[in-house]
């Protein structure tokens, strides 16, 4: 099968820039034949302050990709388009020129950009469904996107353009949604259930399980307040000082947060900076559990998905997708977001019970054999391909039928 991937890349490399490259390894390891189109965001550098219109515009049409991708599509000949992010400098306007192709679309949904100009339904430290209840002008208003209100208008003026144009309705033919819950907050705000399937994440290599029982509690993610960190440090506070706590990754509470623990005297928590892969998946395979204390409604965490990989149990915040991940007392533990008392008694408790916590690691094993293993979604990924790429040869011989006047069959599907 050919297939093309399209994406556009983020400045700071994130989660769904790792998911893209694994589906592209994934379908080339199986024997498919994949087409990549790609911007990066490093390239908004390039537009000078007069540019700053031109990139407004964009983000709503970019005439640029549309007249990039009809020449990939007329000389590529692709059977499915599977987009993974469109925001800001590949825009919407990509679905138009394949539905004029002819050719079935894929959207995954890796964050709710669809619903919230943020992306995160999370603002002032809190989850935020205000643009959801009310309308997209109360983002403006508290300029969620970047804590800008022009550059919130401008996604706010995207969102509402294609809502008005039911671009996403009448123009993706399968949305892939990551867990059952993030399904259903696209489902009860406008797009048809029908057209959303559900197929988690994967890594495209097993890193395999761990095999020690674990010297360090482990956390691993962007260090910004949506993540949850400064609650996890404060219950540090309340924790013996030999319980030590590894913190890989950057963002921009790291300075802050850092110099905090310095001051603080917790010479038993180390910022370990950004890590490369492999050297993410050596320390979860040196930890005895992972914290995960989100405060917003993550989609479907890399970090989760190769905790379980390596046998890693994991405390979590009970907040959305995580608490549909993570089985409480069966592959980790559950925690109210932001409760730093409530994670100072779990993570206690968890560094005490290390026979519970072993079991809790092989249970996170094999879930991931069962459901997350690179063979499992691979299937669900074919499964959604071919049904699409039926689905539109049924929907293209409907048009060529009434284009010559003949009469629809009963029992022929439509788009």
């Amino acid at each position: 099968m050919k297939c093309l991937l399209i994406h556009n890349h983020y400045q700071n490399a994130g989660g769904e820039d790792e998911v893209f490259r694994n589906e592209a390894e994934l379908l080339r390891s199986r024997g498919h034949h994949v087409v990549e189109y790609v911007r990066s965001n490093h390239e908004i550098s390039d537009y000078a302050v007069a540019g700053k219109l031109d990139l407004a515009l964009r983000t709503v049409w970019a005439r640029d990709t549309v007249r990039d991708l009809r020449v990939v599509l007329k000389r590529e000949k692709p059977q499915v388009v599977h987009l993974h992010n469109t925001f800001p400098l590949v825009s919407p306007a990509v679905y138009y020129a394949c539905d004029d192709a002819h050719i079935p679309v894929i959207q995954t949904l890796h964050n709710y950009r669809l619903l919230c100009p943020s992306a995160t339904f999370f603002r002032n430290g809190a989850v935020c469904e205000e643009c959801l209840d009310h309308s997209l002008f109360r983002g403006i208003r508290h300029g969620c996107y970047r804590g800008s209100r022009p550059a919130t208008a401008v996604v706010a003026a995207m969102l509402w353009f294609h809502r008005f144009r039911k671009t996403w309705v009448d123009r993706v033919d399968r949305f892939i949604a990551l867990t059952e819950f993030s399904r259903s907050k696209f489902v009860a705000n406008g797009i048809p259930g029908e057209k959303i399937s559900v197929r988690p994440n994967s890594l495209a290599r097993d890193p395999g399980p761990k095999n020690v029982a674990g010297e360090y509690a482990l956390f691993v993610g962007r260090i910004s307040p949506e993540k949850g960190l400064r609650t996890l440090l404060s219950a540090w506070h309340e924790l013996p000082r030999q319980l030590a706590l590894k913190v890989l990754g950057d963002g921009p509470e790291r300075q802050e947060l850092q110099s905090a623990v310095a001051s603080s005297g917790l010479n038993n928590v180390s910022f370990e900076g950004a890590q490369s892969r492999e050297a993410v998946l050596s320390a979860m395979k040196g930890a005895r559990f992972l914290i995960f204390p989100s405060q917003w409604y993550e989609c479907f965490p890399a970090t989760l998905l190769e905790a379980f990989a390596c046998a890693l149990p994991v405390i979590a915040s009970n907040i959305g997708a995580i608490a549909e991940i993570v089985d409480d007392g069966k592959t980790g533990l559950h925690v109210i977001p932001g409760d730093a008392h409530g994670f100072a008694e779990k993570i206690r408790w968890a560094w005490t019970h290390q026979r519970e916590i072993d079991l809790m690691g092989r249970n996170a094993r094999r879930e991931y054999e069962t459901k997350y293993s690179s063979e499992r979604n691979y299937d669900r990924l074919m499964e959604i391909y071919r049904s699409v790429i039926a689905s539109r040869a049924d929907a293209n011989v409907q048009l060529c039928d009434r284009a010559a006047g003949i009469p629809a069959v009963t029992g022929r599907g439509a788009r």
